[in-house]
């Protein structure tokens, strides 16, 4: 029971699929929705994939229109959190200046030129990335999909429970003081069940599934480095950069395997 309540405070706090319960936000509930995170992103991706194959196979819409389909339906399950945890941490990274003060930056509201930027990169790489993959979409493409935000939200709870918080209140904080590496015991497990799975039904999966899963513990690599120089530690804003960062890397990841293995 909860582990139910943590994945639908996950649906709060990170989709916009409205979930008008009143959850409990004991330490109890917050260790669940640790658990759960990357179930949230399966079913994110999920969601993604079946979307993309009814349009494929039974729509008269063009690629073009697919992919930008695809793309608004990303930015309006998740209600753009992750995004503007992606401004902020870009805004403070391009100021440079020293760890207090890009913390300072990132608690303003104000979205500064650089994040503004990063949001047009980002999103006009994702939108690039989903059209050429539907361009020369394979069988194992769309479950391909489907990991990529199950890993980013794996990245995700690895950062928040390894990486030290860089500040005492705020979001980040909540969760990390609930949370131990015990709560990411159940990753691996879910790795495995789910890539069991599909490997016993395509066995094609298996090298393009190595490769995702190595790329997103470089991503994880990266984020464990960089954050306690940058920022001394993790915020909010820096948990989402994590999940979006990871998601366009796997995206990219997947539009080369389409150039070059998937063929």
């Amino acid at each position: 029971m909860n582990i139910i309540k943590g994945f639908l405070l996950n649906l709060q706090f990170f989709t916009a699929v409205p979930i008008r319960s009143a959850l409990p936000m004991d330490q109890q509930h917050l260790r669940s929705s640790i658990k759960t995170f990357p179930l949230v992103g399966l079913l994110q991706g999920v969601v993604y994939s079946t979307l993309l194959y009814l349009l494929n196979e039974w729509s008269p819409f063009s690629v073009l229109a697919m992919a930008f389909l695809i793309w608004l339906v990303m930015i309006i399950i998740t209600g753009g959190i992750h995004l503007d945890g992606w401004m902020d941490a870009s805004d403070a990274y391009f100021s440079y200046q020293d760890q207090a003060k890009r913390l300072e930056i990132m608690k303003d509201p104000r979205s500064g030129a650089f994040g503004v930027i990063s949001v047009i990169v980002l999103l006009s790489s994702r939108f690039l990335f989903i059209y050429e993959i539907i361009s020369s979409m394979t069988f194992v493409s769309y479950f391909m999909i489907m990991f990529i935000p199950f890993l980013g939200k794996s990245v995700m709870g690895l950062v928040l429970v390894t990486i030290p918080s860089a500040k005492k209140d705020g979001l980040a904080a909540l969760f990390q003081e609930a949370g131990s590496r015990k709560s990411l015991v159940v990753y691996p497990f879910y790795l495995l069940l789910f890539s069991a799975i599909l490997l016993n039904w395509w066995e094609d999966f298996f090298w393009p599934l190595l490769i995702f899963i190595g790329v997103a513990l470089l991503c994880y690599w990266f984020v464990r480095a960089k954050t306690k120089k940058w920022f001394g530690g993790i915020t909010g804003d820096i948990l989402g950069a994590s999940v979006e960062g990871t998601e366009i890397i796997l995206w990219m990841t997947l539009w080369l395997l389409h150039y070059f293995a998937m063929v």
